[in-house]
Order: C-alpha cells, then sequence, then structure tokens
C-alpha cells in the first residue's frame, strides 16, 4: 500500500499544481491518443471517433461549427480503385468589421494520426498502435482551445477566423485539398492568411515559426514578440516537417506554420502522451492566440503574399531577409531585435507633444536595412499610425550606431529587417 502511494502521489501533485488550462490540453491529447483510436488513421473508425469528439468541443467553444458531428465527408480515390472516406471538421468565429469580416484567417491542425504500424518481434508479427501525440494530437488540442479563446474574443476580431481538423492530411494534405478547392471554393480569394499548427508538444528547440520568407509575416511576428509573452519564436527558413499550409502556399495564400520542431519519436510507438510537455504547449497557446488576434485586424492587404520585388531567398541577392542569413546582423552583440529597441529607440524616442495632447498612440513599423558594413540605410514606415509618430520613430532609427553586420556562407551580406515602434500613453488615475 505503501508503495503505491509512492508512485501515485507525484501523479496526484502534478495535476493538484497544473492550471485548468494546462489540464483541458492534457484532457484533449489523452481523449484524440484513446488506444481503441489506433493511432486514427485516415478513413478509419478512430479518425471518425477523433472528428466526432472535435466537434463536441468544437459547439462547446462558442463557434458556430458547419456541418454535423459526422464531419464535411470526402472520399480518396486509391491505386487499386478503392475510396478511403474521410472528414474535415469546420468552426467559424465571425469578424465584427464591416468590410474585413468577409476576409477569412484560416487556422489549422491535422486530424488524422498515423495508424497500426506491424512489427516482428522474436519472429512474431506485432500491431502496435502510433498514437501520434506529438504528431499531431499536440496541435489539434491547441487547436480546439484556440477555438474557445478566439469565440471569446469575437468583439475583437476585424477579419473572420476558421477553425478547421484536416481528415487525412498524411494522405497528400486531402483534407486541406478538399477544403481549398471544394467546401470553400467560393471564398478561397477571400482567405487572407493560414496559420498551421503541427507538431508543438516537445520543446527539444523551443517554438519556431516557418513562414515561407514572407515578410509581412515576418513583421507580424516581430510585433506581437516585442510585446510582453510567455514564449516567443524562432523564425526558421526551412520547414521541418510537410504540412497542411503547403496547399494553402501553392494556391498564393500567406501561410505560417508553428511547431516546436524535430523528435526522436516522430510517428513511432513511442510518440505518446508521456512525451509532451503540457506548461510549454500552454505558452505556445498563449503566444499563438494573441498572433490570430494581431493578424485578423491587421491592415486591408496585410499580409501579402508577395511583399516587395526583392527575393529573400537566393544567397547572392543584394538584400536579403535577416530569417534568411547565417548570422543575423547584432545591435551591441545580440542578435535579437529587441536590444535595437530597449537599449537605442526606446531611451532616445520622444513622444510628439501634439501627440500626447491628442491622445493619439499606438505601434509604427519600421523596415530598414543593415548593409554589409554594419550601417543602419533605408529606413521607412511600412505601417503608419500618425504623421508625426511615424516622424519621430524614423529619426530615432536613422540615427542608430553601427552594428555588426548579417553573414551568409561566411560572407558579410546587406540584411532586411522590420521592427516595431511601440507609442503608448499612461492611462491617468
Amino acid at each position: 500500500m505503501l508503495r503505491f502511494l509512492l508512485l501515485i502521489l507525484p501523479m496526484l501533485y502534478q495535476y493538484w499544481e497544473e492550471s485548468p488550462e494546462i489540464q483541458a490540453l492534457r484532457t484533449h491529447v489523452n481523449e484524440i491518443c484513446l488506444s481503441q483510436n489506433e493511432g486514427r488513421k485516415a478513413g478509419s473508425e478512430g479518425e471518425a471517433a477523433v472528428a466526432e469528439y472535435v466537434y463536441k468541443v468544437f459547439s462547446e467553444s462558442g463557434a458556430d461549427v458547419l456541418g454535423g458531428p459526422e464531419g464535411d465527408y470526402f472520399g480518396i480515390r486509391s491505386e487499386n480503385g478503392d475510396t478511403l472516406m474521410s472528414r474535415n471538421v469546420i468552426a467559424f468565429v465571425p469578424g465584427y468589421d464591416p468590410e474585413l469580416k468577409n476576409r477569412y484567417i484560416v487556422v489549422g491542425a491535422s486530424l488524422d494520426g498515423p495508424g497500426v504500424h506491424s512489427m516482428s518481434i522474436d519472429g512474431q508479427k506485432v500491431d502496435l498502435n502510433c498514437n501520434g501525440a506529438n504528431d499531431n494530437a499536440s496541435g489539434l488540442a491547441m487547436l480546439l482551445e484556440l477555438s474557445s479563446m478566439v469565440a471569446k474574443s469575437s468583439f475583437n476580431l476585424k477579419r473572420s477566423v476558421i477553425f478547421v481538423a484536416f481528415g487525412a492530411s498524411k494522405n497528400s494534405f486531402a483534407g486541406s485539398w478538399h477544403f481549398l478547392n471544394h467546401s470553400f471554393k467560393n471564398d478561397a480569394a477571400n482567405i487572407d492568411a493560414m496559420v498551421d499548427l503541427n507538431i508543438l508538444g516537445v520543446d527539444s528547440d523551443g517554438m519556431m515559426a516557418f513562414t515561407c520568407g514572407n515578410e509581412d509575416l515576418n513583421m507580424l511576428i516581430s510585433e506581437v514578440s516585442s510585446s510582453l509573452q510567455p514564449i516567443k519564436p524562432k523564425i526558421i527558413s526551412r520547414e521541418c516537417y510537410p504540412s497542411d499550409y503547403q496547399v494553402f502556399y501553392s494556391s498564393e495564400i500567406p501561410s505560417v506554420v508553428f511547431t516546436s520542431g524535430r523528435y526522436p519519436e516522430y510517428s513511432g510507438p513511442k510518440d505518446n502522451p508521456s512525451i509532451l510537455d503540457f506548461p510549454f504547449m500552454e505558452r505556445e497557446k498563449e503566444y499563438i492566440y494573441n498572433f490570430i488576434l494581431e493578424l485578423a485586424n491587421a491592415p486591408e492587404g496585410v499580409p501579402a503574399f508577395r511583399t516587395t520585388e526583392r527575393s529573400t531567398a537566393p544567397s547572392d541577392s543584394k538584400v536579403m531577409s535577416w530569417t534568411d542569413c547565417d548570422v543575423p546582423p547584432m545591435f551591441l552583440n545580440s542578435p535579437n531585435a529587441s536590444t535595437f529597441l530597449e537599449k537605442w529607440v526606446y531611451p532616445y524616442l520622444k513622444y510628439p507633444i501634439n501627440c500626447v495632447r491628442d491622445g493619439i498612440q499606438g505601434r509604427v513599423m519600421v523596415e530598414f536595412i543593415i548593409q554589409a558594413d554594419g550601417k543602419l540605410t533605408d529606413a521607412r514606415v511600412t505601417r503608419s499610425v500618425d504623421e508625426e509618430l511615424d516622424e519621430a520613430a524614423l529619426k530615432v532609427v536613422k540615427a542608430s550606431p553601427k552594428w555588426r553586420p548579417a553573414r551568409h556562407k561566411g560572407k558579410k551580406v546587406a540584411c532586411s529587417m522590420t521592427i516595431p515602434v511601440e507609442f503608448r500613453l499612461k492611462k491617468r488615475k
């Protein structure tokens, strides 16, 4: 009895210490990874059971669920002529802005998992469930919690937000293709961006964001990261795993993948809920929620699929994006743009008196280039708030001392960056 208590007490203590938000993520993952779901392979009864669970949680979130508990059915024809039936589950949170409410942000995660793998152990064939706790019950659990959070904040949304659990993701992203080319075909041109939640449960390399080099998305990530956040993603130049965003990106819809990167248990029988770091997932969820709000409220035309004429990918381009450099530019020996804000911009920034008097505040987005010799040049405002605030932000940025230049393949290169300059008035007591 004593031995049993010694074993169970740490588990009970863990649950007592967990916040309701962390417990909710854990509950979703455990439900998705039930042994009877047999890894929820596309077209299986397990995938259908998880789809019904997603429908139930969506219905309780306050979002409008499109379709019934069976989801949005579609078929996939295999090479032998059989048809595999899968489904998407879709929820909708309307925006309030008269113009932008008919523009959409899609937030998605894969519904299906790796399924059952057959292995030979001591000469005997054994079927093992590959539950895919991180691949991608972690992303799906986060999708469910985010739908509730966004639904409660609908009064803050200019654009509408669509949440989709994509079926048959592991079958060439069939669910996302069906959504874009059939279910949402008539309104696909009104989708302004796609947020893909893929493999978010293991804190090995921290949280990462893959934007395909999109400057507007990089700017929005930088803007959210400049505020107080429980975690901040590192923008990466290459994807960690293929994901549903590819269907949207191929249709020239700006897309970002949030992920925690590669891990040794990927798609194997050891990818169980026990490997997940739920407090880490909770911090990721808070950041992604704030990013969705920022994205839904971005100005019309932002993000654009093509934001500038200069390329961000080729190594021989004259000006590279900071996300594609091997070594980013550094201010005071720090690669973080926040150091430039904290050590230079804000100490010398002067709030225009007229703006203080009139209560004008907001974020001015400033783009500039750090040349190969370290000089800051070509500063310009990419998102304006007020003419005087814009001028104040540009003045302090243009006065910057030299940086340590970026490097790519061992060579110094010119690099473009965008920072948010925040003007906030203190509330009067």
